[in-house]
């Protein structure tokens, strides 16, 4: 059997930094009673918002929508849920 050197210390560090997630799932209801800023600054904060569409979500989701993808955010539309994702977090659809 052949030796190895395995550094643990440094297998740890990086494992904390691929860990490392700031953020929430946050639930919501997306009805037009709350503001596209709260939206945007929830996602700025890090965290994934799946909201309940009430009505039409192109309508519903206009005012924020375009700043969450030019930011590198992401948005999916399921089922009647929009899944709202910040930057350098993916929604996988793969198995949909």
């Amino acid at each position: 059997m052949s030796k190895f050197d395995l550094d643990l210390r440094a297998v740890e560090e990086h494992i904390d930094e691929e860990t490392d997630l700031e953020g929430d799932i946050v639930l919501g209801v997306l009805d037009g009673t709350t503001p596209d800023e709260e939206w945007l600054e929830t996602i700025a904060d890090g965290n994934v918002l799946v909201l309940c569409v009430e009505g039409d979500v192109n309508e519903r989701a206009r005012g924020f929508a375009r700043d969450i993808k030019e930011s590198g955010g992401n948005l999916v539309h399921f089922r009647g849920f929009l899944v709202v994702s910040p930057p350098g977090v993916e929604v996988d659809t793969g198995r949909l």
